[in-house]
C-alpha cells in the first residue's frame, strides 16, 4: 500500500474466549485478494485498530502454515483493547503488518525445542509451536513449560490438551500455589522451579520463552544455572511496539527499535541493551 500508515480492512470471522479478559479474535481480509497474498512469520506481530478507538500492537498468534486468517489474543486492559472486546463477529477492524524480525525458525532445525511461557504471553509461542507442528520431521524433541496464576487464566485451554495428547510432545503445565481448582491435573508452583524440576538438558536446544518480565528474570537465571548458553535463548519484547515502524521512537532501548530489530531478541543481545532496561 501506498500509505503505511493505512490499515487493511479486516472482518471478526471467529471471536474464543480464553479467560475472564482474554480473547482470541480471527479475522479475515475483507478482500480475498490481499488474503491470498498475504504472508507472515512465526514471532512476527501487527498493529490492529478499532476504527475511531485507536490502536494497539499485539503478536499474530496463528502460524504461517495456517495463514488463510490472522489470529491475535488480546488481554482487556485499556481503551483500545476494551474497544475490541466490546465487538462481535462480522465487525470489522483494521490491520497493518506484519513488523518486526521473526523467530530464526531455520536454526532450530533438527534442534530440541523448549518452550517456557507464561500467561498471555503463550501468545507468540503459540505461533511459532504450531509451525513447528506442522513441520514436526525437521525438529528434535519439543518440549512446553507453561504456567499461569490460576487455571482459570489458562490460555488455549482447547490446544493445550490437544498437545498433551501428540505422543512425542512434552507439555508440563502449572499454576501458582493456591490457583488450582479441584479438577486440575497438572503441577503446582511458579514456572522457573518447575523448570528446574524436570531438568531440561541444554545439549542441541533452543529455549524460546515469553511471559511475564519477572516470569523471564528467573527463567534465565534458572537456565543459568542448567548450563543453557545464552546464544540458546530467545524471547520477544512485542510488548514494546508502538507505531512499529520505527518513526515515533517510544520502542526505542539505547540504539535498538525493537519494532524494527526485534521484537525477537536473543539472550546475548538483551545483556547488550542498556542497563537500565
Amino acid at each position: 500500500m501506498d500509505n503505511i500508515y493505512q490499515p487493511h480492512v479486516m472482518r471478526i470471522a471467529a471471536i474464543r474466549q480464553e479467560t475472564s479478559d482474554v480473547r482470541t479474535y480471527r479475522l479475515a481480509f475483507r478482500d480475498p485478494q490481499v488474503g491470498k497474498r498475504f504472508t507472515f512469520q512465526a514471532g512476527q506481530f501487527g498493529l490492529f485498530s478499532v476504527f475511531g478507538k485507536g490502536e494497539a500492537p499485539f503478536g499474530i498468534a496463528n502460524s504461517p502454515t495456517r495463514n488463510a486468517y490472522i489470529e491475535c489474543s488480546v488481554k482487556r486492559v485499556g481503551c483500545v483493547t476494551g474497544a475490541l472486546h466490546d465487538l462481535n463477529v462480522g465487525d470489522v477492524v483494521g490491520f497493518r503488518g506484519p513488523y518486526g524480525r521473526a523467530f530464526p525458525i531455520e536454526k532450530m532445525f533438527d534442534k530440541n525445542l523448549l518452550f517456557v511461557g507464561g500467561g498471555i504471553g503463550m501468545a507468540p509461542l503459540r505461533s511459532l509451536l504450531w509451525n513447528c507442528l506442522d513441520r514436526r520431521e525437521d525438529f528434535g524433541q519439543i518440549t512446553v513449560v507453561y504456567g499461569a496464576r490460576s487455571t482459570a487464566d489458562l490460555v488455549y485451554k482447547d490446544e493445550l490438551q490437544q498437545w498433551v495428547e501428540i505422543p512425542d510432545v512434552n507439555i508440563v503445565l502449572t499454576v501458582d500455589p493456591g490457583g488450582a481448582d479441584k479438577d486440575w491435573q497438572g503441577r503446582g508452583g511458579f514456572v522457573p522451579p518447575i523448570l528446574e524440576e524436570i531438568k531440561p538438558s541444554p545439549e542441541n536446544t533452543v529455549v524460546i520463552t515469553c511471559g511475564p518480565p519477572i516470569m523471564i528474570k528467573f527463567v534465565l537465571v534458572s537456565l543459568g544455572e542448567m548450563r543453557f548458553a545464552r546464544e540458546q535463548i530467545i524471547t520477544t519484547l512485542e510488548m514494546k511496539m508502538k507505531c512499529g515502524l520505527g518513526k515515533c521512537g517510544r520502542c526505542n532501548i539505547g540504539g535498538a527499535y525493537v519494532c524494527k530489530d526485534g521484537p525477537v531478541f536473543d539472550y546475548t543481545e538483551l545483556v547488550a541493551l542498556p542497563e537500565e532496561y
